[in-house]
């Protein structure tokens, strides 16, 4: 038995102004996004209602003191949180529905578990989270020095609008690491040991349409990347909901050390463990579902199935080079640690792990990309 739903109701516009237009913003509304988001897109559209911005209260990623000094500040008239930016005002938003004394880290660390009180609706402006249609947000606790991952029904967005005008000024960095970042949501997805065939769909078109629009770009150079970015920003939206189903696994899971204690943006540290983790899952269960996704990366790429992955990570390379840990300060003795902790608080993503990763799988892997 298995149900498939899409909570979000799901809108496109060609520009924020038509948006701003059509959907009759109100007083009680709050907008939370980015300064640099807000002068172009909003300002101009003289909005009726009030606007944070997340930098003010903060730089990097999500993390549990940013969130709680943001909820201080809202407007206690609020009815409903309008999220304009990438995966980080995206998440912080889906926390900020919830009304009721508590702190970030109750919420996150299981010993709260709020109500929403608030509608969201949410407007990606990067391709690659997905956020917009998936119940997870992520954020990194200060005090545990770790990301925590959370997932509940409640945070699903009331509505979530896809407007590419929006998504053709990002910086070509964070084009490269969302796009790796959703390209890495299709490919965790599609492997899941609870992928139906209707999230299998998903995952397949956005694995279609991110290749495509790789390959495009090594033909024509970096820049070109905005010729494709309504593709890359559907893409992204089509890897969220499958995502959102089958969940996310050890890349993920093995990438939130990386990311709490080093502070790699989110879908860079995804590159660094998806090609080592991958190659682990050949080694451990060559047969099976990988076998169809690397027919798939055959297709799609106009090679044979057996050669595809490591095309796959040619290609990505291109996109966004890597670099091995130790560039980045990491130590091999650091590893077993890191494996630890991602035994202890990444269940929620490795009980959806294509095959059984053990502790010292984890720390091979680790070693592998140093």
């Amino acid at each position: 038995m298995y149900t498939f739903s899409l909570p979000p109701c799901i809108k496109g516009y060609d520009t924020f102004a038509a948006f701003a237009a059509t959907e009759q913003l109100e007083k009680n509304d709050l907008i939370i996004t980015n300064e640099f988001i807000f002068d172009p897109f909003v300002k101009p559209c003289n909005v009726p209602c009030k606007a944070l911005f997340q930098e003010r209260y903060g730089a990097g990623e999500p993390n549990d003191q940013m969130i709680d000094a943001i909820r201080a500040d809202i407007p206690a008239d609020t009815k409903r949180i309008i999220a304009i930016g990438g995966g980080t005002v995206i998440d912080i938003a889906k926390v900020l529905t919830f009304t009721g004394d508590w702190t970030t880290e109750e919420i996150f660390m299981g010993r709260v578990i709020p109500q929403k009180a608030r509608r969201l609706t949410v407007i990606p402006t990067t391709c690659g989270t997905g956020s917009e249609v998936t119940n997870v947000t992520i954020c990194e606790l200060k005090n545990l020095s770790t990301k925590k991952g959370l997932a509940l029904d409640t945070m699903y967005a009331d509505e979530a609008v896809l407007i590419p005008e929006m998504v053709r000024t990002l910086p070509y960095r964070f084009f490269a690491t969302s796009s790796i970042d959703a390209l890495i949501h299709a490919v965790e997805s599609y492997l899941s040991p609870k992928a139906i065939a209707h999230s299998e769909a998903f995952s397949e078109k956005a694995i279609e349409k991110i290749i495509a629009g790789y390959r495009y770009i090594a033909r024509n150079g970096g820049e070109s990347w905005k010729d494709k970015a309504e593709d890359f920003l559907t893409a992204s939206n089509f890897a969220g909901i499958a995502f959102g189903y089958a969940g996310c696994a050890a890349v993920h899971a093995l990438s939130y050390p990386l990311g709490g204690k080093y502070h790699i943006p989110h879908g860079e540290a995804n590159q660094l463990m998806f090609a080592e983790v991958m190659r682990a899952y050949r080694v451990k269960h060559p047969a099976g579902k990988l076998t169809q996704l690397e027919t798939l990366f055959g297709r799609e790429l106009g090679v044979k199935p057996e050669e595809a992955l490591d095309r796959l990570y040619e290609l990505m390379d291109t996109i966004l080079p890597r670099k091995p840990l130790r560039e980045y300060g990491m130590t091999p003795e650091e590893f077993p640690q890191f494996a630890d902790s991602v035994i202890e608080g990444q269940q929620r993503l490795l009980r959806n792990n294509y095959t059984v990763l053990t502790r010292e799988d984890m720390i091979a892997i680790y070693n592998a990309c140093c």
